[in-house]
């Protein structure tokens, strides 16, 4: 763009923020911020309570019984029904740190990029650990999840029997005929419609490895079966009403599986939005602080959060070899 002039008084060509704004240089909270927001997965689809500048530490969540209704008989009066409601109680306990000391030296000599990728990195560390954490609750879903491992028996993890179909995990029983198919994922679904969970605000957050099995399913990519037209698009998107995503951030249930040639199995989770929950009491924030006897400016961002399983039927994992 050519330069303009303007005569003094008139102030229409005074070098301002907008006009210079390319020379004015990111913030270092902003570029953490942003990083931090683009790696969550998990996170976005989940419960989120807003704790910033509250105090205490824990955060008492009511969870009402659901009522029933009854038969109004000619001449009687109504039922009354009653029962003595329970909570859910969220510990803010989790406080995770990344910090860089930068030298004056280097500083002066390393490209401005150096503190991009240090934001970035910062901002996919503590993305990587509040997922990491929601993932972890899949060891407390079901009536029996004791929130101790994942093959606690009774509890909400399965894998895809090749024989039997969904069937309860356990170390060393994933066969390599055990692989995920559309019956599995109907089963799946069937599990949460059976537990009274809502048809809208489910997601399941899966592993490569599993999307690459469904991409090779024609019932979930095939024009002839689905609007998306995955087979030319290569995307998944949603299916039977379930947004599926795609995290490398899944856990592994197992390092070494016996049971087909010591492959490790990862953990996927279907869940519905309000069957965890992730209170945060401080969101990312990002500290400068230059120290002298170092001669460098030591750079922190942090968080403060809790996270907890809210409705322990309303979420199952399924394990799958990789």
């Amino acid at each position: 763009m050519a330069t303009t002039k303007s005569v003094y008084p008139d102030t229409a060509q005074i070098v301002s923020n907008a006009k210079a704004g390319t020379f004015i240089p990111e913030i270092w909270s902003d570029e953490v911020i942003a990083a931090y927001k683009s790696n969550l997965v998990l996170a976005n689809q989940v419960k989120k309570l807003g704790m910033t500048g509250k105090k205490g530490d824990v955060v008492h969540i009511p969870k009402p019984e659901r009522g029933t209704a009854t038969a109004k008989t000619s001449g009687n009066a109504v039922s009354m029904q009653a029962a003595t409601e329970s909570e859910v109680q969220v510990t803010i306990d989790k406080h995770f740190e990344y910090s860089r000391m930068i030298e004056d030296i280097t500083e002066t000599q390393a490209l401005a990029s150096l503190r991009q990728f240090y934001t970035g990195d910062a901002g996919y560390a503590l993305a990587k650990q509040v997922d990491s954490d929601l993932f972890e609750l899949g060891k407390s879903l079901g009536a029996n999840g004791a929130g101790t491992n994942w093959t606690t028996a009774g509890n909400n993890v399965f894998f895809n029997d090749s024989v039997n179909g969904l069937t309860q995990y356990a170390d060393d029983t994933i066969q390599a005929a055990d692989v995920f198919d559309d019956q599995a994922f109907r089963d799946m679904v069937q599990n949460l419609d059976d537990a009274d969970v809502p048809m809208d605000g489910r997601c399941w957050v899966i592993p490569p490895v599993l999307r690459n099995t469904i991409l090779g399913i024609e019932e979930f990519t095939s024009v002839d079966y689905v609007d998306n037209k995955g087979k030319v698009n290569g995307k998944i998107g949603n299916l039977y009403g379930v947004d599926i995503l795609v995290s490398t951030n899944c856990p592994i249930l197992e390092e070494a599986n016996t049971a087909n040639s010591n492959k490790s199995v990862r953990g996927s989770m279907l869940f519905h939005k309000d069957s965890l929950v992730l209170a945060e009491q401080q969101g990312i924030r990002s500290q400068t602080q230059y120290k002298q006897e170092f001669l460098g400016t030591l750079y922190t961002a942090d968080t403060l959060y809790g996270t907890q399983v809210l409705r322990p039927e309303s979420a199952l994992v399924l394990a799958v070899s990789s």
